[in-house]
């Protein structure tokens, strides 16, 4: 054999050897290799699947979604009357009258409510007070009734449109209310934004109250991280309802992928300022085909749910990339030298010479 093939299949040895190293060395992974940062969670202290705990009260932060009803809207004195409010009209003696007044009275967008055609039709009410409007309105049914007697009152502020339904919370943690402005909400419990709302509102509405409850909660997560042998990992990302269990997580993604070892753990988020880890394994077949509860924990927001790698499939993926471009390389070489040896060595031509009879 030639000395330049020699030398190429001995640095073909070495290298794989120096790869079956690396990769070997390289293939363990998990909670071991830190085991001196790692301090595992006290087993009697965890809630799990038969000793659950309750979610401690409710912060709200970007971006959930609340839901906000408006139970007493009333304008501060002296109110004046604004397009889209709605007024309450009783004129007590248009009771025998076909066209009785009566009832609620939308303030169209021009400042007017219809009286309908009996009463003049549109009548002007834009920028006055309720009491403006019974002694401007008694005169105008002057016109048609003998005693022009009216009550005017408001029934609905237009602030009531603008109050009630969902708001989303911004990512500066505020909630808009329309014309009454922005209100700060985010870190605080439903009680807590219930008050701050209130006292926003109080400074252009008398004693306002409103109910308040979260619509969607949106702010609160749990992850499931699964390990795919070397092929990167992938992150989902579930809402916390404050029941799931490390089963529940993960039905949530179709359960143990292909390439999946029974080997899990729940890493959970340590208090700030902590060098330790917290770390919960969790017994897979235990929980699955035994129906053990004690390693099925509560799952918390914030969690990390993460499922290793079949180690087998591991070590194949890292020796193939690493082998396979010294393979193509070997394969180059291989080829290049039998192709230079064939032209040295004439095969070609005597091939070509034999097959016409020369």
């Amino acid at each position: 054999m030639p000395l330049r093939m020699i030398r190429t299949l001995r640095l073909a040895a070495v290298l794989v050897g120096a790869t079956a190293a690396i990769v070997g060395s390289g293939c363990q992974s998990g909670p071991s290799k830190r085991s001196e940062a790692i301090q595992a969670m006290p087993d009697f202290e965890v809630p799990k699947e038969l000793n659950k705990v309750t979610m401690p009260p409710y912060t709200v932060e970007a971006p959930d979604i609340l839901r906000i009803d408006a139970q007493r809207l009333v304008p501060l004195p002296p109110y004046k009357i604004d397009s889209l409010d709605v007024l309450y009209l009783y004129a007590p003696n248009t009771e025998k009258v076909n066209d009785q007044i009566n009832g609620l009275y939308p303030v169209d967008p021009d400042g007017t409510i219809n009286l309908g055609p009996t009463y003049g039709g549109q009548f002007k009410v834009i920028d006055m007070t309720a009491q403006e409007v019974e002694k401007v309105l008694a005169k105008h049914l002057k016109n048609f009734l003998k005693d022009s007697t009216v009550s005017v009152s408001l029934a609905q502020s237009k602030g009531v449109q603008q109050i009630r339904g969902e708001h989303l919370v911004r990512p500066d943690g505020t909630v808009g209310l329309g014309s009454y402005g922005s209100v700060y909400v985010a870190g605080m419990t439903l009680p807590q934004v219930k008050a701050a709302i209130e006292q926003a509102l109080s400074q252009k509405l008398l004693r306002p109250e409103v109910s308040v409850d979260v619509g969607a909660f949106n702010s609160k997560y749990y992850y499931i991280i699964t390990d795919f042998a070397g092929n990167g990992e992938q992150v989902v990302r579930l809402p916390i309802t404050g029941n799931e269990t490390v089963l529940d997580g993960i039905s949530q993604i179709g359960g143990l992928s292909a390439v999946s070892s029974k080997k899990v753990w729940i890493a959970r988020p340590a208090p700030a300022g902590s060098t330790q880890d917290q770390i919960l394994p969790v017994d897979w077949k235990g929980i699955t085909r035994r129906g053990h509860s004690r390693t099925n924990y509560q799952i918390l927001p914030g969690d990390r749910v993460f499922v290793m790698a079949n180690p087998l499939n591991k070590l194949d993926t890292q020796m193939a990339r690493v082998l396979t471009p010294i393979e193509r390389a070997f394969g180059a070489t291989l080829l290049g030298y039998t192709t230079v040896r064939t032209l040295e060595t004439g095969n070609i031509g005597g091939g070509i010479g034999s097959a016409t009879g020369r």
